[in-house]
C-alpha cells in the first residue's frame, strides 16, 4: 500500500504583528515631539517639567519604532520592499527624518534637564546629523523612486507627496539654535549656509508640489475620506519655513556679524508674514473638509497624526514673529494653535493606542500597498 506523502509544515512567520508595520508610524513621534518643541517656543512659565516630559515620551516612541521598523526590515523584507516601492506609501519615509530631527530639536533645551548640558549637546548633534542625512535621502531618493517605478496620472497629486520634501525644511529650522554649541570658526559659517541651501531646496520642492494639489483639488474634488486629514500637511513648509527663517535669521547676527540685523530681521519678518498668511488660509478650508468627511464617517487612520505636526509648526512660526516683531496678535495665534495642537494630540494618541492594542492598525497598512500592474508600471 503507497505511503500519503507527508504534509508539510505551516511556515511560522517571525513577529507576525510587524508585517505590516509601515513607515507611518513615525508620524506618533514627530506629533509628540511637537507638543513638547511648540510648547518650548510658547516658553510659558512653570510648563518646562512637563514639556520635559513629553519630549521624553518622544525619544522613547522614537526608539521603538526605529526598532520595529528595523525588524520589519529583517524579517518582512519583501513586505518592506513592497512598501518602497508603493507610490502611497514610500513618501512616508520622510516622516522618519523629521521624527528624528524634531526629536533631536528638543534636545537641547528640554532633554539637558534630564542627561545635562555635557550629554545633551552629542546626542542632539547626532540626531541632527542622522535626520538631515536621512531628510536629503528622502527628498531625492522617494521621489525617484516614484518616478521610475510608477506612471503617475495626471490629476493624482496628494497633500502626502509633501512628505518627503519637507524634511529639509525641518533640518534648517533646528540647526541654527545649536550652533553656539558648535566650535567656532568655520563649523557656525559651514551649518548656517547649510541650513540655507536646505530651506531653499525644500522651499522649491513645495512651490513644484503644492500647485500640483491645488489642481487635483480644482479638477477632481475632495479627497477620499481615508486622505482627508493629508490636506493638514500643506501647513508644515508653511509654519516650518517661518521658523527656519527666523531661526537662520537670528544666528546670522554671530555668524555674518557684517550684515545689517535690520536687513535680516526684516526678510524673516516679511517672508513669515506672507507664508503665515497663507497658512491662516489654508487652515480653515483643511477644516472644513474634515468637518465635511467627519459627517460622512471618517475612518480612524494613522493619518490622524496629520493633525499635530503641521499645526506645530505653526505655534512655533507664529511664535518666532510675535517675539520678533513684539505683536501681541502672533502670540495669541501660537498660543490658539497650540490648544488645538494638544487637543489633536490627545485624541490621536489615544484613539492610536486603542487601535494598537486591539491590533488594528497592525493589521493591515493605511492605504495598503499594491504591486506595479501592467498598465502604470514603468517599462524601462
Amino acid at each position: 500500500m503507497a505511503l500519503a506523502p507527508p504534509v508539510p509544515a505551516p511556515v511560522s512567520v517571525p513577529l507576525p504583528l510587524l508585517r505590516h508595520f509601515t513607515p507611518n508610524w513615525y508620524a506618533t513621534v514627530m506629533g509628540t515631539a511637537i507638543v513638547a518643541n511648540a510648547g518650548a517656543a510658547l516658553d510659558v512659565p512653570g510648563t518646562r517639567p512637563l514639556l520635559t516630559a513629553v519630549w521624553a515620551l518622544s525619544a522613547v516612541l522614537l526608539i521603538a519604532v526605529v526598532t520595529a521598523r528595523l525588524l520589519h526590515w529583517r524579517h518582512h523584507r519583501d513586505r518592506a520592499r513592497a512598501h518602497l516601492l508603493d507610490p502611497t506609501i514610500a513618501p512616508f519615509y520622510g516622516c522618519a527624518a523629521m521624527a528624528t530631527l524634531a526629536v533631536g530639536a528638543g534636545t537641547l533645551p528640554l532633554g539637558a534637564p534630564l542627561m545635562g548640558a555635557a550629554t545633551a549637546v552629542p546626542v542632539a548633534v547626532l540626531l541632527l546629523v542622522l535626520g538631515t542625512v536621512a531628510a536629503v535621502g528622502t527628498a531625492t531618493v522617494i521621489p525617484w523612486l516614484m518616478v521610475v517605478n510608477r506612471r503617475i496620472e495626471p490629476g493624482a497629486a496628494s497633500p502626502v507627496w509633501l512628505l518627503p520634501v519637507v524634511p529639509p525644511m525641518v533640518a534648517a529650522a533646528s540647526w541654527p539654535p545649536l550652533i553656539p554649541e558648535l566650535p567656532a570658526g568655520q563649523w557656525h559659517t559651514a551649518v548656517l549656509l547649510a541650513s540655507a541651501a536646505m530651506f531653499g531646496v525644500s522651499l522649491l520642492g513645495t512651490l513644484v508640489v503644492l500647485p500640483l494639489v491645488i489642481a487635483r483639488l480644482l479638477r477632481r474634488g475632495p479627497l477620499p475620506l481615508a486622505l482627508t486629514p493629508a490636506l493638514f500637511l500643506v501647513l508644515g513648509p508653511l509654519g516650518q519655513s517661518t521658523t527656519a527663517a527666523d531661526a537662520m535669521a537670528y544666528a546670522s547676527r554671530s555668524v555674518f556679524p557684517a550684515l545689517q540685523p535690520s536687513t535680516v530681521s526684516a526678510f524673516a519678518v516679511g517672508y513669515g508674514v506672507v507664508a503665515m498668511g497663507f497658512a491662516l488660509l489654508w487652515l480653515p478650508l483643511a477644516g472644513i473638509a474634515t468637518v465635511r468627511a467627519m459627517r460622512r464617517g471618517l475612518p480612524f487612520t494613522l493619518g490622524w497624526w496629520a493633525f499635530t505636526f503641521p499645526v506645530g509648526t505653526c505655534v512655533t512660526g507664529a511664535a518666532a514673529l510675535g517675539e520678533r516683531t513684539e505683536l501681541t496678535a502672533p502670540t495669541l495665534l501660537a498660543g490658539g494653535l497650540y490648544v488645538l495642537l494638544v487637543t489633536a494630540w490627545a485624541v490621536a494618541g489615544g484613539r492610536t493606542v486603542r487601535g494598537l492594542f486591539s491590533a488594528e492598525l497592525l493589521a493591515a497598512p493605511h492605504p495598503a500597498p499594491r504591486a506595479p500592474s501592467p498598465g502604470t508600471a514603468r517599462t524601462r
